[in-house]
């Protein structure tokens, strides 16, 4: 089951002092999402709804399919994230937080149903057969990877968390879930829940995750970038290659019935935030 929310820790929490608040003995294994789990950028992919309800323009979506294009082709370097940052949290600035949210759980699996790879699926479902917790861990703001994650059955994730006031995004980041801040929200979760890190997993296809895949004692890059491949290969790490995309819908009644009911749930979730957007539409 989805067993909490997304985890995205501040830096000034004393929980996260690095006391250690559960015996370390469980294993986790950390995924990270863009190309490991599905086939696109996850923040990326939303573009053209976001453009439907007036939250962004044409031209944004055309620099969104261009940028996707990028990442598809290369990846994206530590300046490209950068840059990214930079322009998703200046586009989202006054945004209405639950009209994502809505937006989001309306349209997720339409979008995201057809980009889960079947391996990753295959591999998620491994991990929770034996007894692992599965986090999702992505620089995606936390509306989009907490929906993601609760659909694919992971236990928690991580994801970046932008700063809100009075329900509207300022344009700020407060938790930015990328290079050593998935590192920090990792941690994090192993103080709380007791992983002990050197049994757990991680997997990612960017060397931008290369403290993330350090951290754990069986890393493993997936559709690795090229600098990513040449670290696993001079570390001698496992290298996975994922191609096969498939309806995460037809995956959903695959895994066990653990694994199943936490989907149902996580679906229940998405289908009544989606009624609600809806309905609210209809009354405009």
């Amino acid at each position: 089951m989805f067993a909490s929310s997304t985890v995205c820790p501040r830096r000034d929490r004393s929980a996260y002092s690095g006391r250690v608040t559960a015996t370390p003995t469980k294993v986790a294994a950390f995924f990270d999402l863009d190309k490991t789990i599905i086939a696109k950028s996850s923040i990326l992919a939303f573009s053209k709804p976001f453009f439907t309800e007036g939250l962004i323009t044409r031209a944004s979506v055309l620099q969104s399919s261009y940028a996707q294009f990028l990442f598809m082709l290369s990846g994206a370097d530590h300046d490209q994230m950068e840059r990214m940052r930079a322009y998703l949290t200046d586009m989202t600035a006054g945004w209405n937080v639950e009209q994502v949210k809505a937006i989001v759980a309306e349209t997720l699996h339409d979008i995201v149903d057809p980009l889960v790879y079947a391996e990753a699926a295959d591999l998620v479902a491994d991990h929770k057969a034996s007894g692992h917790d599965v986090v999702i861990v992505s620089a995606s703001g936390e509306e989009v990877v907490t929906p993601i994650a609760a659909a694919l059955g992971a236990d928690r994730s991580i994801a970046t968390r932008l700063t809100v006031e009075d329900g509207r995004y300022t344009g700020e980041v407060e938790f930015y879930a990328y290079g050593e801040g998935k590192v920090e929200g990792i941690r994090a979760l192993a103080d709380e829940f007791g992983y002990d890190l050197e049994r757990c997993y991680a997997y990612s296809d960017s060397i931008t995750d290369l403290p993330m895949l350090e951290a754990v004692g069986h890393p493993t890059a997936v559709n690795p970038d090229r600098a990513l491949r040449r670290t696993a290969n001079e570390k001698g790490w496992p290298v996975l290659v994922f191609s096969n995309p498939v309806s995460l819908r037809s995956r959903i009644a695959a895994p066990s019935t653990a694994m199943a009911a936490g989907a149902a749930v996580g679906l229940t979730a998405l289908f009544a935030g989606a009624y609600t957007y809806s309905t609210r539409r209809k009354r405009k």
